[in-house]
Parts: structure tokens; C-alpha cells; sequence
């Protein structure tokens, strides 16, 4: 391709990304328009980014009729985490999936490189992106192994040419490098341009937990990548029984319920390892609350990581058994409404001569409404 067909195209595709943005910030967040899940109050943003030092960053890939895809990045802090490693853990609702560098983590207890979110088939390409990155940090110069965190859910069945594996070295680097605090994209952005979850178009989606002080005043924050079926259910309202769009309705005739999701939880508590675990397997109850069907061909994981660096001096002693329960709860309600986040700032999107409809809204609404499950802004 010649340099002027290059220029040409790595504008279309910023052209086609910003449109994309400007679509999805006109969608409102779950929150916005009345949908309060759980009891517990959100952190400032609603965002994993509420967890103070958690940094976001998405590279969203649109390209031609069949690209739709990208890379999202979460550091639990801006340093290098191969010197300042995190208490962090991980776990298996369902393991359909490829979720690499997990077993370092599930046997030392910590994570040592940002978190990557990506399409299926691009996940050794972004893995082998992320080490040389990881590698070329100061104060790496030395380092002979490092293990890369990197998990996927399959955008390449409908919207996207997974085969194409079309995520580059500055794809990734792009993701790592945009990572801020702050408020954070949500819906058809970095890994959720392509994605799909019940039978709606998914994506990004954020939200957190601040604990009162009288509980310890911690800080629990939830990003997921959503990208599976089931019958969507908001607030306990049946949303995809009313709207007629499920998993084995008329006999599959709807797309599958397979797919996957990635839950990633941050927290400012200090965790350890092993109760991290603990907090991670909650986060299978929230999805649960949506109505996800949990099928055999979907990879549901969850990674959990506390930004209280391991070794730190003055870091504060581990919480006990018994203090975990509040947190257990943030991490439930709070992967919940990530979840709805997702799919109310996601746009319908067309890729691979596929079209898939974002969540219509109204109709949503005038069922939530009839069921009183709107709370009126104040």
C-alpha cells in the first residue's frame, strides 16, 4: 500500500472513530435515566477509574466493511509493573476462553504488566506487543521473563474478520499510551466495538462501589468486555422476554448464547491474593442478575487486582475474612450496572454485512417504567 493510501486510510478510520464516540456520548448511561442497581453509592465517575492510580485506554480498529475491533488497557497504576507488582487473582466462571498469563497469577498471587482486553485470535499478537513494551521501560533492561496478562471475548463471529487479526504493535501501544484517569468511553470502543451480548450490541462498560467510612471507606471499581447471551434482564425486569430477543427463542433461531465476557474488578482495599479470588467469584453473581445464560461456549473470567503495591512501605495490613463482605457486595452491584453501561451507550453497528441493533431505549424504558423500576432523578 503506498503512503498516500495509507494516510488515506488511517484517516477514515479516526474519521470513523470519533463518529462512533460522538454517537455513543448521545446514548445515556443506565444511571442517567433512572436505573439505580443495588443499595451501595457509586464512587465520583461510576468508573473503574474511581479506584485512585486505575488508568483506561482504548484503540478502537473500524476499517472498511469487515474490521471492527480493538484493544482496551487497564494498569492498576501509572508506574512500571514489573518493579511495583499488584495483589491480583483470577477466576473461571466458564473456561471457554483464552485468558493468558493466567495461571502465573493464580500461582504467585499478583500481576506484573497492564491488563489487556482484545478480539480472540489477536490475543498472542497483543501479548507479544505488550512484552515488547513491557520490555523496553526503564529499569526492565535486565529482565529475562515477564508474563503477560491479555483476555479476550470472540468479536469474530458476526461485526468483525477475526482471521484477519488486524491488531498491530501501535494498536496496542496507542491503548497503553492513552490510558488516563478520568472518565472513561464506554460501548462500541476498544475491545467492545465489535461485540455482541444479548442479541444487542455490546461493548465497554463501567461502574463502581464507595463504601462508607463505617465499612472501611474502600473504593471497588468493575470494566467489562460484554460479549455473550442469555434473556437480558434489568433491575429484575424480563427486558428480552418483553422485546422478544433471547437465547432459544424459536428454537435458536436468534443468535447463539455463546460468547464471552471479561470482568475486570480494581479496588483501593488491601486484599490479598487470596480474597481477591474471593471478590472475583462475585462478580459471577452480577452477571447472573442480567439474565446471562452461562452456555458452554462462553468464557466467563473475572480479574481481580488491588492497587496496594506488594512490598510497599507503609502499605496497610491485609483486611480479615470478616471485613470482606461489604466489598463482596460492590463487586456484585457494581458488575451489574457495568454490564447494563455497556449496552446503553452502545450504537447499533454494522460490520461483515451484518447489522446488530443497540438496546432500543424507549421500548426499555416504558417497560421499566411499568414495572416501577425507574427511580426519578432528584
Amino acid at each position: 500500500m503506498t503512503r498516500r493510501a495509507l494516510a488515506v486510510a488511517a484517516m477514515v478510520l479516526l474519521v470513523s472513530q470519533e463518529a462512533a464516540n460522538a454517537q455513543s456520548a448521545k446514548r445515556p448511561r443506565a444511571r442517567d435515566i433512572g436505573v439505580t442497581v443495588g443499595i451501595l453509592p457509586t464512587g465520583e465517575l461510576n468508573a473503574i477509574t474511581d479506584v485512585a492510580g486505575v488508568l483506561v485506554g482504548h484503540q478502537t480498529i473500524v476499517r472498511g466493511d469487515n474490521i471492527r475491533t480493538g484493544v482496551t488497557a487497564i494498569l492498576p497504576h501509572g508506574g512500571n509493573l514489573f518493579r511495583e507488582k499488584v495483589p491480583a487473582a483470577v477466576f473461571v466462571g466458564n473456561g471457554f476462553g483464552k485468558l493468558m498469563g493466567s495461571t502465573q497469577v493464580e500461582e504467585l498471587g499478583e500481576i506484573e504488566t497492564p491488563i489487556l482486553l482484545t478480539s480472540t485470535l489477536s490475543v498472542p499478537r497483543a501479548a507479544d506487543f505488550l512484552l515488547t513494551y513491557m520490555l523496553a521501560l526503564p529499569g526492565n533492561e535486565d529482565v529475562r521473563s515477564i508474563n503477560p496478562i491479555v483476555a479476550e471475548t470472540n468479536d469474530g463471529h458476526v461485526l468483525n474478520d477475526g482471521r484477519a487479526r488486524s491488531v498491530s504493535q501501535e494498536d496496542v501501544f496507542a491503548a497503553l499510551k492513552n490510558a488516563k484517569a478520568g472518565p472513561v468511553d464506554e460501548g462500541c470502543v476498544g475491545a467492545g466495538t465489535g461485540t455482541i451480548a444479548f442479541d444487542f450490541k455490546g461493548g465497554i462498560g463501567t461502574a463502581s462501589r464507595k463504601l462508607p467510612k463505617s465499612l472501611g471507606g474502600h473504593t471497588i471499581g468493575v470494566l467489562v468486555q460484554t460479549n455473550f447471551g442469555g434473556v437480558l434482564t434489568i433491575n429484575g425486569a424480563p427486558i428480552g422476554r418483553e422485546l422478544g430477543r433471547y437465547y432459544l427463542k424459536r428454537e435458536l433461531e436468534t443468535r447463539s448464547a455463546d460468547g464471552s465476557i471479561i470482568i475486570v474488578i480494581a479496588t483501593d482495599a488491601p486484599v490479598d491474593a487470596r480474597n481477591l479470588k474471593r471478590m472475583a467469584a462475585r462478580a459471577m453473581m452480577g452477571l447472573g442478575r442480567t439474565g446471562a445464560a452461562g452456555s458452554n461456549g462462553s468464557g466467563d473470567y473475572a480479574i481481580a487486582f488491588s492497587t496496594r503495591v506488594v512490598g510497599k512501605e507503609g502499605a496497610p495490613k491485609f483486611l480479615t475474612n470478616d471485613e470482606m463482605s461489604p466489598l463482596f457486595l460492590a463487586v456484585i452491584e457494581a458488575t451489574e450496572e457495568a454490564i447494563y453501561n455497556s449496552l446503553f451507550k452502545a450504537q447499533t453497528t454494522t460490520g461483515c454485512g451484518h447489522t446488530v441493533e443497540a438496546l432500543p431505549l424507549e421500548p426499555t424504558l416504558q417497560i421499566l417504567r411499568r414495572m416501577s423500576l425507574l427511580k426519578a432523578k432528584p
